[in-house]
């Protein structure tokens, strides 16, 4: 009896110790959570900026979640469940307000203990008007709204490709000489400019004060410079690695197949175009009007609204207007590219001019007041290379003069081409000619004359040719051929009513 009297003693002990084990088991505890947030973070409206926070829960991690002033939040990299640490990854993508912006943590653990932080941003507005100063080392773009200023001769290099996107406008700083402002595209970059007929791209100076709500409204005319005011900046230069014959200009040396564009100092290796790659692929330009360029860089020696240096056939070229250029509208050296639809209004020259052999075709196009030749045809700068055919020009409407405020002004030569010229000229409309104005040449072996109409009276016909009248010639009243004027609609030009329609 007394031996069952200690044994339930003994049992009772025992199940004050077990249940004493158990009530201190659930009263151990664990710290909540902490949470340590990254520092203040600038970002732009409309940006995403990545936040880093770190974390540590001794009762283990159970869950997160996140809440965002001025912006939108979203946990991308998530904690580790029961991990008694880690790091928590947080995307915040910007408001449109400038200002303060914020992003709470809230950390749960398993014990269900919670703790928050908070990180504080800078929301700063977008930045619409961008200063560039240096050459495009790697690929950018450049955004529908904004301005860019170029601080120079700004170069896209090798293997760098430039976006722009719709209606971007873009400034040239005022320079001459070796400061003159330019875009240049070196051999193996690219751009990639494609506007379209609502939003074009604009090349100007940074004297034109057209905005970029200018060209969202449909207004692409400069509000305060005319269209005849030239050589406040550069202009737009691509270069290629297809082939040309080209000649060096101080030693004399030809049948080049690699030289330094016009307008660029030797000292800018940069500005070396031309190679073996007939498909060549430079990029692509849609819907560009180019104004109020040409600088001088030395004596004589301006640069072109847009120079083709040895372009390829892989290049695309569509829609392309220059304005108000001091020195030429379009210059081709060389090359294979197609190039089609072009304005070319009030130039300081030549209207449209090709050299060293460039083997295209230029497609619809229309030249209005140049004050050189409305066409300078030159041939390769040496040996014409075997099998070369030339280039084509065809389907383009001429205004050979224009009158302002009563004043008349007109082109020298119609056409001009030399001896060695390669180029069929075909179904060209030429009108409002002066006297004196002509073919220089109907000899070249190399140049053809097809459905060329001049709109004069036909007994007048002969003194606008110097040499015999070519069968492809003709007086006429009304035309049969030239440009369809009507895909212009988007141009300066167009909206001016300098296009006759």
């Amino acid at each position: 009896m007394k031996k069952l009297a200690l044994l339930c003693v003994f049992a009772l002990f025992g199940s004050l110790v077990l249940l004493n084990s158990c009530d201190d088991d659930d009263d151990e505890t664990f710290k909540v959570p902490s949470i340590t947030a990254p520092s203040n973070s600038t970002v732009i409206e409309g940006e995403t900026v990545v936040l880093e926070f770190s974390y540590s829960a001794e009762g283990g991690f159970k869950s997160a979640s996140v809440q965002a002033v001025n912006g939108a939040a979203t946990i991308t990299t998530d904690g580790t469940t029961n991990a008694t640490s880690g790091k928590i990854v947080v995307s915040f993508v910007a408001g449109t307000e400038a200002g303060a912006g914020s992003v709470t943590l809230t950390v749960t653990d398993a014990q269900g203990q919670t703790n928050q932080t908070t990180a504080v941003l800078t929301v700063k507005a977008e930045e619409t008007q961008i200063s560039v100063n240096s050459n495009i080392s790697e690929n950018t773009t450049w955004k529908t709204g904004n301005v860019y200023i170029l601080g120079g001769r700004i170069t896209v290099l090798d293997g760098v490709t430039l976006t722009i996107e719709p209606g971007v406008i873009v400034k040239g700083e005022a320079g001459a000489k070796a400061s003159a402002t330019a875009l240049m595209i070196a051999r193996g970059g690219k751009l990639m400019a494609e506007g379209t007929a609502d939003a074009p791209i604009i090349f100007t100076s940074v004297a034109d004060e057209i905005t970029p709500e200018d060209v969202a409204s449909g207004n692409f005319a400069s509000p305060n410079l005319g269209s005849s005011t030239n050589g406040y900046w550069g202009g737009v230069i691509v270069l290629g690695k297809a082939p040309i014959v080209g000649s060096n200009p101080i030693t004399g040396e030809k049948n080049l197949s690699e030289v330094q564009i016009e307008g660029i100092p030797t000292s800018d290796q940069n500005g070396l175009y031309g190679g073996t790659v007939a498909d060549d692929n430079s990029g692509v330009l849609k819907y560009i009007s180019i104004r109020h360029g040409g600088t001088d860089i030395g004596s004589g020696n301006e640069i072109n609204g847009l120079s083709l240096g040895g372009v390829g056939s892989g290049t695309t070229i569509d829609h392309i207007e220059v304005v108000a250029n001091q020195d030429d509208g379009i210059e081709w050296f060389g090359g294979t590219v197609n190039v089609s639809n072009v304005v070319v209004w009030n130039v300081g020259d030549d209207g449209i001019d090709t050299d060293q052999a460039w083997s295209g075709t230029l497609n619809n196009f229309a030249v209005v007041s140049v004050t050189g030749n409305c066409f300078e045809l030159d041939g390769p700068e040496g040996t014409t290379p075997a099998g070369h055919t030339g280039h084509i020009l065809q389907n383009g409407t001429i205004f050979a003069s224009t009158t302002v405020e009563g004043n008349t002004y007109g082109s020298e030569d119609l056409i001009n081409v030399d001896d060695n010229s390669f180029v069929t000229l075909k179904d060209l409309y030429f009108t409002e000619i002066l006297d004196g104005q002509k073919i220089n040449k109907v000899t070249a072996p190399g140049v053809i004359f097809t459905g060329i109409e001049f709109n004069v009276a036909a007994a007048d016909l002969a003194s606008h040719v110097d040499g015999a009248v070519p069968a492809g010639v003709t007086a006429v009243s009304s035309p049969t051929v030239g440009a369809d004027l009507t895909v212009f609609g988007w141009t300066w030009a167009s909206q001016a009513g300098a296009l006759g329609l």
